[in-house]
Order: C-alpha cells, then sequence, then structure tokens
C-alpha cells in the first residue's frame, strides 16, 4: 500500500510539472517528454480497486499517422520511387527481423541500438536495424554480383527518441543501392546526383552534401598517431562532431578512448578542413596524407569523383569535410551526407533541427562477410531519412493550413430526390468497373445539400445526380463543385465525360 501511495503522489506531481510547463509555454520537445513520463508513472499503478487501468498510447519512438499525414507521406514517396525508377532501379523486400548473427559486428558502436527478440524455436533473431545489412545478405544468399535496387521499408533502433526532430525508434528507410564490379566512382556519383534530384524535387530548401573517403579517415588517423587498434572507435567520435564540439569530442577521444592529447590535437588541425575538389588538390600536396597509399587513394578518387559531379551538374552542392565519419563499420571508401543549410520555417516558428535528411557511402567488403569463400561484391548506395522530410513537411502544412486532400475520389454519386438507392447503386457500379473513383452516401434517402457539402469538404470534383427528370430523358446531372456549374450528360457517355474531365484515358474496347 505505500508503495502505491508513492507511486500515486508521483504521478500527482509530474502532472503538476507538465500542467505547470503548459502554462509557461515550455519547447514542445520538454513537454512531450515529461509526459511520457506521466504515462509511464500510470501505467506503473497497474490495477486499482479490481479495475485493470490500461494507459492507451503507442509505444515510446513510435506514432500513428493521420489521413491527412499519410497522404503527405504518399506524396513524399511517390518522389523518391519516381526517381529511383528513373536510374533505372528494380525494387526487393527482406523480412523485418533477421538472424542475430547477421546483425552483429557490423554497426561498430550503435550495435547496441539494435533490437533484439525472445528465443523462436531455437533461432536467435533482432529486428533489422538498417536494409543495407539485409541486403548484403540478401546479395550473398542469392550468389548475384550485379544488380542496381532500391528498397523502402521500416527499420528498427533502441534509440533515445527525439519526436520532434524526427528521430523516432520505428522509422522509414528509403535505399537505393548499386552492387558489383564497375569503373571508379562512376555509380558514386551517380548516387549523389539521384541524391540532389530528390531534395531538389521536394523543395526543402537549400541543402548540401558533405562528402569523404574511409581511407582518408584510416590514413589521417595513422599520420596523426592513433594506434591501429582505435582506428574503429575514434571514427565513432569524429562522427559525433555535427552534434557535440570539438572540445567535448577530443574529450571522449582523450578521457574515454585513451588517445593521447597530442594525436587528438594533430586529428583536430584536419577534421576543421572542409571545401571543394581545391582543398582534395591541396591534400595530395599535404607531405604526411599524400605519403599514405590508403590517403592518397581514397584522396584521387575524390579528384575523379568531383570531376563526375561537375559533369552532372551537382558539384555546386558537395563540399569535401574531413569531420564527416559515418560511424558505421562497414563503409570502406566514400561517404556522404546531405544536411538541410537553413530548414525552412514558418514566421515565428524556430527553425527544425532535423540533422542529415540522406546519407550513404561505398562497403565493398560487406557481402564478402556473408559468403562462405570470402568474395566480394563491391556496393555502394545512400538512404534518404524520409522521417525527418517528414517532420519538415508537416511543420510547413500546418504553418500554412494547406488544404490536402486525404482521398483521391473524383466524382460523388447523389440522388436529387427520395427513392433512388438502386439507381445510385446501378449508376456507380458503372463507374467502378470503368476505373472511375466514386463514392456514394450511405444514407437510403440523403438530402443534396448534403451530399453536395461532402464533396466541398473532402475536395471531390465531380458530382453525378440522378433524379425522377433525368432518368426519364436518359441522362445524368453533372455537377462542378468548384464552379457549382451543371450540365446533363447521356447516360451512355457519362463515363467518357468524367474520364475527359479528371484527366484519365478513355477506354479502348
Amino acid at each position: 500500500m505505500a508503495e502505491r501511495a508513492a507511486l500515486e503522489e508521483a504521478v500527482r506531481l509530474q502532472g503538476e510539472r507538465v500542467r505547470t510547463l503548459k502554462a509557461q509555454k515550455a519547447a514542445a520537445q520538454q513537454i512531450e517528454e515529461q509526459v511520457a513520463k506521466l504515462l509511464e508513472l500510470k501505467a506503473k499503478l497497474g490495477p486499482d480497486e479490481g479495475k485493470q487501468k490500461f494507459v492507451l498510447k503507442t509505444p515510446k519512438g513510435t506514432r500513428d499517422y493521420s489521413p491527412r499525414q499519410m497522404a503527405v507521406r504518399e506524396k513524399v514517396f511517390e518522389e523518391i520511387i519516381s526517381c529511383f525508377k528513373r536510374h533505372g532501379a528494380e525494387v526487393i523486400d527482406t523480412p523485418v527481423f533477421e538472424l542475430k548473427e547477421t546483425l552483429t559486428g557490423k554497426y561498430g558502436e550503435d550495435s547496441k541500438l539494435i533490437y533484439d527478440l525472445k528465443d523462436q524455436g531455437g533461432e536467435l533473431l533482432a529486428l533489422r536495424y538498417d536494409l543495407t545489412v539485409p541486403f548484403a545478405r540478401y546479395l550473398a544468399m542469392n550468389k548475384l554480383t550485379n544488380i542496381k535496387r532500391y528498397h523502402i521499408a521500416k527499420v528498427y533502433r533502441r534509440d533515445n527518441p527525439a519526436m520532434t526532430r524526427g528521430r523516432y525508434r520505428e522509422f522509414y528507410q528509403c535505399d537505393f543501392d548499386i552492387a558489383g564490379q564497375f569503373d571508379p566512382m562512376i555509380p558514386d556519383a551517380e548516387c549523389l546526383k539521384i541524391v540532389c534530384e530528390i531534395l531538389s524535387g521536394l523543395q526543402l530548401g537549400d541543402f548540401l552534401i558533405k562528402v569523404n573517403d574511409r581511407r582518408i579517415l584510416d590514413g589521417m588517423f595513422a599520420v596523426c598517431g592513433v594506434p591501429g587498434g582505435k582506428f574503429r572507435t575514434i571514427c565513432s567520435s569524429v562522427d559525433k562532431l555535427d552534434k557535440m564540439s570539438w572540445e567535448d569530442v577530443k574529450g571522449e577521444m582523450v578521457g574515454e578512448k585513451g588517445l593521447a592529447p597530442e594525436v587528438a590535437d594533430r586529428i583536430g588541425e584536419y577534421v576543421r578542413l572542409h571545401g571543394g575538389v581545391s582543398l582534395v588538390e591541396r591534400l595530395l600536396q599535404d607531405p604526411q596524407l599524400a605519403q599514405n597509399k590508403q590517403a592518397r587513394a581514397g584522396l584521387e578518387d575524390l579528384n575523379l569523383l568531383f570531376d563526375y559531379l561537375a559533369l552532372l551538374g551537382v558539384a555546386d552542392r558537395v563540399s569535401f569535410d574531413l569531420s564527416l565519419a559515418r560511424g558505421l563499420d562497414y563503409y570502406t571508401g566514400v561517404i556522404y551526407e546531405a544536411v538541410l543549410v537553413q530548414p525552412p520555417a514558418a514566421q515565428g516558428e524556430e527553425p527544425l533541427g532535423v540533422g542529415s535528411v540522406a546519407a550513404g557511402g561505398r562497403y565493398d567488403g560487406l557481402v564478402g562477410m556473408f559468403d562462405p569463400k570470402g568474395r566480394k561484391v563491391p556496393c555502394v548506395g545512400l538512404s534518404i531519412g524520409v522521417e525527418r522530410i517528414f517532420t519538415i513537411v508537416e511543420q510547413r502544412m500546418e504553418a500554412s493550413d494547406e488544404k490536402i486532400r486525404t482521398t483521391e475520389t473524383q466524382v460523388l454519386v447523389a440522388a436529387a430526390q427520395k427513392k433512388l438507392l438502386k439507381e445510385r447503386l446501378k449508376l456507380i457500379s458503372e463507374l467502378w468497373d470503368a476505373g472511375i473513383k466514386a463514392e456514394l452516401l450511405y444514407k437510403t434517402n440523403p438530402k443534396l445539400l448534403n451530399q453536395l457539402q461532402y464533396c466541398e469538404e473532402t475536395g471531390i470534383p465531380l458530382v453525378a445526380i440522378v433524379g425522377e427528370q433525368e432518368l426519364k430523358d436518359g441522362v445524368v446531372k453533372l455537377r462542378t463543385v468548384a464552379s457549382r456549374e451543371e450540365v446533363n450528360v447521356q447516360r451512355e457517355k457519362l463515363i467518357e465525360e468524367i474520364k475527359r474531365r479528371t484527366g484519365q484515358p478513355p477506354c479502348v474496347c
């Protein structure tokens, strides 16, 4: 009883804390975090006086999507898929969970974020962390050495969510990858071109793509004096420079990872550098870095990449940035990350800090990790951060009060008088059979005014009205909702007229 009383008091105090924050108009993320704590405390109370208390909520780091939000998501997906198909990609799918050993050892320090599942029939399983490792497993299993594919699906990470910044535990990834042995930097350049096309097409505002190369990073670590066994863990620290200051990153390297301060300082001199092809050329003359075989190979490839990007018309969108590290272990060559330069925000709102909106790179050794003989299949790919993009688009919608249609209905079949349900059903069946998107109200005798108002509320552009006189004359009254113009159309020509007005191709029978 004492424990329950303490919990009830904690719930009361937490409730007051939430109400105070709302009254003070605190930041949405702060309120959201405190509400989540309140719900967790309420859930701990459990049954009370014989009744089971159940808090209706989505799991932490997940959310529901309304029809309006889903309509926006579908438009974003259409833009992305259209671009992937324009570049000749095929689509595949893989299971939402994998054998745990398939995912183990591929993500560096982020491996702790993998969702493990309970033992199922003797198999240790885990929810997929990304779409890249399952793709590599798919290539090795099917002995494929050449494919250009895209894959759009949900992935799962046991991360600390930041819902207002588009950071979830369950989220979509939109991946495009090119697998196969090709001449250097041609597929890599196409991947960067695709990122530019998608971000430009979605009209998110100005953006910049940062590029680097894992070989340059490893060469940089070597010439700076990082012990070979610490390359990956130091790389993971460098990867945090977009979220932490150099002083904090250096503190982690020295204090937590045991790197000598003077070595960290030498790394700091390099990771502050960023620029275009001129920086690549400058580093090719660097007396230390240019002598490292790995770093030189990476710099020469970047030089070639910038040549191709100029030919593809996107070099001005790309910056060579030595602080870009991409913490995943499987990258072996070029890496890149797209960020919005100034995320659009409505007047009076704070700009959204959504982080990167696309990322990717080359991973030539990953498939070989699954092949019994270690046969490698070179791969390069990209992933669009759609959840963060949705966050930006949704905020823009809320600020503009833009009306979004949540259905694609082209025509409502309406009645002008009572007792015409059978005629409405006959007509709508003809429209459906002809491939026309149509609705009717589920009432036997709906009022005409209510039917017309429904069209205005939902954005349905046309109304096909049947009435007693129209039935006698063999016509249907076709009304344009926006202009309220009405014309009588012969019943046998109605389908053709609706298709003409909605831009559908006529039926060739």
